[in-house]
């Protein structure tokens, strides 16, 4: 059973920055892909930027050049690193591994005030 356990949101003001840790157990993780997706207030679920197992990365226009994702497979580790923060990037973070039908984290609030 995989479980993943997200860390290192908050509160933050416009401009400034926040990184986002997600820890996973078992034994699969270097083998899979990792993902953060974001749910803001009143929208759906969407994917914020992703990392394949070979380190190929992919990001939301709305957060290209600002946040950069990352994983460091020694520590089952997957990181996103969040620069010059906007309002509309509050959300909760969701991990995931293993694309929409794979295993998701309990999510991390992020809020961003103006």
């Amino acid at each position: 059973q995989v479980r993943l356990v997200e860390s290192g949101g908050g509160l933050v003001q416009a401009g400034g920055s926040l990184r986002l840790s997600c820890a996973a157990s078992g034994s699969i993780f270097s083998i899979n892909p990792m993902g953060w997706y974001r749910r803001a207030p009143g929208n759906q679920r969407g994917l914020v930027a992703a990392i394949s197992s070979g380190g190929t990365t992919n990001y939301a226009v709305s957060v290209k050049g600002r946040f950069t994702i990352s994983r460091d497979n020694a520590k089952n580790t997957v990181y996103l690193q969040m620069n010059s923060l906007k309002p509309e990037d509050t959300g909760v973070y969701y991990c995931n591994m293993g694309g929409y039908l794979g295993y998701w984290g309990q999510g991390t609030q992020v809020t961003v005030s103006s």
